[in-house]
């Protein structure tokens, strides 16, 4: 128990270290945007420092978050608090939605906008760093949500690189009105682009989120790898109603092992302990796994029981 609850703590400090520092970069490049914005003149800097702010929100929501879903299970939550994450992951996928939705209604709207003050090239400071620290911090979030295998924090990353993606059009539209008057339409034409992959990866966030919050299983494909991995177990006849459902980073799984019935009581808790052990080292991301002993040769004659009397 000690060993599990040191890991757990070791996982908190690991995601409240890199959730401060993404609190701090988004305070820095959001100040360094706008002012070189107002400085330069340029509008599409300050709205991309303005947006950037956005991002605090998901930082906080995550910070806020992992106290709770990291709890251990209680009386009143036997399986723990993991549920917790995924309502974390979908607030994410929520803000990167509106995100999304807001950038292209702006530049739809906006596209015969005139614009009258032509921006400096220290507009272009900001932008671009924010464009590269951006991608950097979605590589170090993604590569330890997968690590943790956490959901918030991977949809966390999938934030930071969608700010990433909203400062280009900024960066194209600074950039082409310096060299070329009379072109900043282009920024709208690359925001509404940024806008559709924005929405198209909160979409998968939001999807897979209510899959888990709807008990979904894990396809027919795990399925029959949880059967492959069940019948390689010596005194093993056959398995069936495998049910499943996803849990936060893993998968729950409820089956039924056939062996036959001369067995021990002794003999048929411990295939059971074997499966499930089996399992949870080469399964599908599997948690736990509740395992029923049945005899095969009783099964069997059930089956044929009740084969004759739907004749």
């Amino acid at each position: 128990m000690k060993g599990a609850d040191s890991s757990v703590k070791g996982n908190i400090r690991e995601i409240n270290r890199i959730t401060y520092i993404s609190i701090l970069i988004n305070l820095l490049l959001s100040a360094v945007k706008i002012f070189t914005g107002i400085i330069g003149n340029s509008k599409s800097a300050v709205a991309d420092g303005v947006h950037s702010l956005s991002d605090l929100s998901t930082d906080l929501a995550i910070l806020i978050g992992v106290k709770f879903w990291t709890a251990p299970p209680d009386e009143n939550h036997p399986y723990g608090h993991g549920r917790i994450e995924t309502l974390v992951t979908v607030f994410i996928g929520i803000i990167l939605t509106v995100v999304g939705l807001s950038i292209g209604f702006e530049a739809v709207s906006s596209i015969r906008d005139p614009h009258i003050e032509r921006p400096g090239w220290i507009a272009l400071i900001g932008i671009g760093a924010s464009i590269i620290l951006k991608e950097l911090l979605f590589r170090w979030t993604i590569s330890l949500g997968k690590r943790l295998k956490s959901s918030s924090l991977i949809a966390n990353a999938w934030h930071h690189r969608s700010d990433s993606f909203s400062s280009i059009p900024a960066l194209i539209a600074v950039s082409v009105s310096i060299i070329f008057p009379g072109f900043e339409f282009i920024d709208h034409i690359g925001a509404i682009i940024v806008a559709f992959i924005i929405i198209k990866v909160s979409s998968g966030i939001l999807i897979q989120s209510f899959d888990e919050l709807t008990d979904s299983g894990i396809g027919r494909r795990g399925v029959e790898e949880i059967k492959k991995i069940v019948m390689q177990i010596n005194d093993v006849k056959d398995v069936h109603a495998v049910r499943s459902r996803k849990y936060n980073s893993g998968n729950y799984i409820d089956l039924h092992v056939l062996v036959d019935e001369s067995l021990s009581v002794k003999r048929g808790h411990d295939i059971a302990e074997e499966v499930k052990v089996s399992l949870i080292e080469k399964g599908p991301s599997v948690v736990d796994a509740v395992v029923h002993i049945e005899p095969f040769q009783s099964h069997s004659n059930n089956d044929y029981n009740r084969h004759k009397l739907n004749m």
